[in-house]
């Protein structure tokens, strides 16, 4: 099975069992996974990345093969929109 095979079969279900392994160091049953399974699972979670994800969180593999590394104050403003506006407030305030 070549690549492109392999990518057209993985569901997304599929993908999120493995992107689970990999960043777990086990299956979402409890199995750990050896060496050799930890290696394939992060090829193919970057490889369907590389085709799938649009969306790319920080230090991940966005569409196209690029990896998306964002700064901290990106991933303050993703986690909390709103605290800009809080912290504005509050300063305003003072």
């Amino acid at each position: 099975m070549d690549i492109e095979q392999l990518l057209s079969t993985i569901t997304p279900e599929a993908f999120e069992r493995l992107l689970y392994a990999v960043e777990t160091g086990k299956w979402p049953e409890g199995t750990p996974l050896t060496p050799e399974q930890r290696d394939n699972a992060m090829q193919v979670v970057m490889l369907y990345q590389s085709r799938h994800n649009t969306d790319p969180q920080h230090m991940s593999v966005a569409a196209g093969g690029d990896i998306t590394m964002k700064s901290k104050a990106q991933l303050k403003r993703e986690f909390a929109p709103d605290q800009d506006t809080i912290v504005q407030t509050k300063l305003n305030d003072e």
